[in-house]
């Protein structure tokens, strides 16, 4: 099953998860009129919009761009609409993007610093398993994380009789 940023986000929120605030938007007006609700619930002047294609390495690709004030995230919206993505989990041609995630930008410290993270549920083909996969080194450069340290990559197995263990959700947190 393939599930596109925001739709894994609509589940972990139906299971109380705290998420990044965002929404769908299929035209560059809807993704000023989600910019405009998420300034008046949370008073943000930061955005992200991300494409939502079924594929890693959209921020390598241009797919996901930092928007700070509403006219912003217009046109980055309207460049990231309608492109053809092409990232190193695409064909050379990339995919068509027809929908863009407007988000807060929750990630944003400050003007000169950034900082991010990588997590990542899949399936552990050997074991059957689903894992975990994570890294404060991560975020748009985690193929090179993993190329150069992948010490800074830790993994989590998650045996599916029991479900993830506080040990285990501690251990992801604090590493």
């Amino acid at each position: 099953m393939n599930l596109h940023e925001y739709q894994g986000k609509e589940i972990l929120a139906g299971y109380g998860v705290r998420i990044q605030r965002g929404k769908v938007a299929q035209t560059s007006a809807e993704a000023v009129a989600h910019a405009k609700s998420l300034t008046e619930e949370t008073g943000t002047e930061w955005y992200v919009v991300k494409a939502q294609v079924h594929a890693g390495g959209r921020g390598k690709g241009g797919g996901v761009k930092l928007a700070k004030g509403i006219d912003k995230v217009e046109a980055v919206a309207s460049s990231i609409l309608g492109m053809q993505l092409v990232t190193p989990q695409t064909s050379a041609e990339g995919k068509k993007v027809h929908q863009v995630l407007v988000a807060e930008d929750v990630y944003y410290p400050g003007e000169t610093e950034t900082s991010e993270f990588y997590m990542s549920v899949l399936l552990n083909r050997s074991t059957g398993r689903n894992m975990i996969m994570y890294s404060t080194e991560g975020g748009m450069d985690i193929e090179a994380v993993a190329e150069h340290t992948p010490e800074l990559i830790f993994h989590e197995e998650i045996d599916p009789k029991v479900g993830l263990t506080g040990f285990q959700a501690r251990k992801i947190a604090f590493n």
